[in-house]
This record gives C-alpha cells, structure tokens and sequence, in this order.
C-alpha cells in the first residue's frame, strides 16, 4: 500500500478529459480515491461538447480496479459547476478533493483580442473556479475536510506575450487562493495553486517538438497528488511543476520607505531606489501582517 492515498476519499478533477486532467484521475484512481471525471468534450478553444473523452477515462479508472463516474457540464456556468458537485454528492456522498484544471486558449496580442475571446479564456478560467469550489467548499466546510488545487500558470506569475486574457485568468486565481485559504483554514481545507508546464492538446502547436516532448504530464501528477493528499497540511502555496522540476513561486513585499509627512512628488523620485528595492523582501501571510508593519514605522524616514 503506498504512502500516499486515497482510500474513501472522494474528489472531482475537471478537463478530466485529456492531458493532465486524464493523468491526475487516473492516479487518483489507482490510489483509492473515488473520482468524479469531468470534462465537456470540447475543442482547445472551447468549442464543441462530447461524452467520449470523459467516458474513455472512467472506462480507464474502473479497468484498473477503481470507482469513477463521469460529468459533461460546462465549469463556466454557474449552473454546471453546481452539476458537478452534485454528481459527486449524489454518486459518492461527499466531497474531499477537487482539482480545477479546465482550461482553453484563445491566443492574441491584446491590441488585436475581442471581447468574446477575453471573456470565454476568464470565464472558463477563472469564473469557473468560482462555480465549481463554492459548492465543493461547501461541502467540505460541513465535513471538516478538504483539498483544493486551482491551476495557475507562468503566464499570469510572470508574464507571457499573447496571453493577456489567460495571464489576467491565471493570476486571478493566485488572489482567489490568497483568500480562500484564509477562510478555510479553520475547516482543515488546504487551497494550493499548481503553475505546471506540459506537452498538452493546448501547447503542442506553441512548444518546439523537442520541449513538448520532454515536458510529460506525468512529471506534473506526483506534486498534484502530495498536494492533494491527507498528509499535506500546508495552503496557499505556488508550486510550479514542469520536466520533473519543482520550486514555489510567491509574492515578495520589499521593505519599502515611509514618510512621516506627506511626500512631494519630488520625495518620491529622490526615494525611488529604496521604494522599488526588493532586498529583505518579504512574503506576508495577511494583509492584516503588512499594515503591521507599515503602521509600525517599517521603513520610517523623515
């Protein structure tokens, strides 16, 4: 019996479909746990539905020993994300893990991006981490329990040309994450953000031949499962994860410099250097710790 796992523990992964959705089910499966395989069927950009991709991955899960069941509702709906835990709260009677990982891509440079386009990347992205972790949260506050994993990227971390609805997504879901992991701390819910980079559907027209096929999917799923795991107790975390790397990003406050009386812009601009310094950078757990600090004099001059 391996260390990690997830005898009677329930979790629904989204976009379950393919790719590391496919992958985080199928290992969530092996390992005990009863899964929820959601995924609408659709194209890369969002288009389209079907039943096959989520009915291929139960079929996989219960061929090798493991309980599943599938869902086709659409994450970007509130309406679908409600679906969705019901499935899992009808089938199974609990919710224990969720992993939001739906996603699509509508690539362009911002100048050039229509509102449809921004909307159905924020929508699926960032809406429907809102739509499917309420009624999960839910679920688990009323149980005392949970593990929540919201798909973050590089790309809104730290920037990527083309992607600026995606970007503007992902980082949403860093200060969703931010919040959440305040408001379920008391109820044991851990709320951890995963930034992986892999050979998907979705990247294998924008990856070398070569990268995509070094960044497996498989190398993303051993972090997603510790982290999903009983045994983990840490939250509101940044873990990228990508060709068997593994590191935390995070949000870093510089010390900073505070005036004693209200500053000319002239103040300003001899201060600068200091005001943008990030040595002794800091990470805050709350806001709550940075007004502290601020009001405390942290950075006084004048």
């Amino acid at each position: 019996m391996p260390e990690i796992e997830f005898s009677d523990r329930v979790a629904i992964v989204t976009g379950a479909g393919a790719g590391l959705g496919r992958d985080y089910a199928l290992q969530l499966g092996k390992r005990g746990a009863k899964v929820v395989v959601n995924d609408l069927g659709g194209a890369r950009d969002g288009t389209g539905a079907g039943k096959t991709a989520a009915d291929q991955v139960v079929d996989e899960i219960k061929a090798a020993g493991g309980q599943a069941v599938p869902n086709y509702d659409d994450v970007s709906t509130t309406a679908g994300g409600e679906n969705i835990v019901k499935t899992a709260l009808d089938h199974f009677g609990k919710v224990d893990i969720l992993i939001n990982n739906a996603g699509i891509l509508r690539d362009k440079t911002f100048v050039k991006m229509e509102e449809n386009s921004w909307d159905a990347v924020l929508n699926v992205h960032l809406k429907a981490a809102y739509n499917v972790t309420r009624p999960a949260f839910i679920n688990m506050r009323q149980n005392q329990y949970g593990r929540i994993i919201l798909t973050s990227s590089v790309a809104g971390v730290m920037g990527n040309f083309g992607q600026a609805n995606y970007g503007a997504a992902k980082m949403g879901l860093c200060g969703l994450t931010n919040v959440l992991k305040l408001e379920g701390a008391k109820y044991n819910i851990n709320v951890n953000v995963i930034l992986p980079s892999a050979g998907t559907r979705m990247t294998d027209d924008v990856m070398p031949p070569e990268m995509f096929e070094r960044l497996k999917v498989e190398y993303i799923t051993p972090a997603v499962l510790y982290m999903c795991s009983e045994q983990f107790r840490e939250t509101g975390l940044y873990i990228n994860a990508y060709a068997g790397y593994f590191s935390r990003s995070a949000i870093l406050t510089g010390p900073g410099v505070a005036f004693k009386d209200l500053p000319t812009p002239e103040q300003i601009k001899e201060n600068w250097d200091k005001i943008v310094d990030m040595g002794d950078a800091k990470y805050y757990e709350h806001v709550n710790e940075f007004m502290a600090d601020v009001l405390g004099g942290k950075g006084l001059i004048g």
